[in-house]
């Protein structure tokens, strides 16, 4: 039964032509520059400083490094970080 479930929903994504990331709960990561990043799709605020912001996702925590970093605009399902950003980082959830 779930079998038919899932290919009826996956038919009924391709009709409607929708992004992955709306779909699922993979984080969309925009960068501009070198001063702003938006992240779609995350769950929490893991560290905040001004020069580190760790942010959790469905997938993983994502690092940022940089000077002067500040969170904008945030809504239920997108951050904005601000400042000049030095590194992403990434740390995946591994299943043991």
């Amino acid at each position: 039964m779930k079998k038919k479930e899932t290919r009826r929903k996956t038919k009924i994504i391709r009709m409607l032509e929708l992004p992955e990331e709306v779909v699922s709960n993979k984080p969309k990561l925009t960068l501009v520059g070198f001063n702003e990043l938006l992240i779609e799709n995350y769950k929490a605020i893991l560290e905040y400083e001004d020069f580190y912001i760790k942010i959790n996702t469905h997938i993983g925590a994502i690092n940022i490094n940089g000077f002067n970093l500040r969170l904008k605009e945030m809504t239920e399902d997108d951050i904005m970080v601000l400042g000049s950003i030095d590194s992403i980082e990434f740390e995946t959830i591994t299943d043991e």
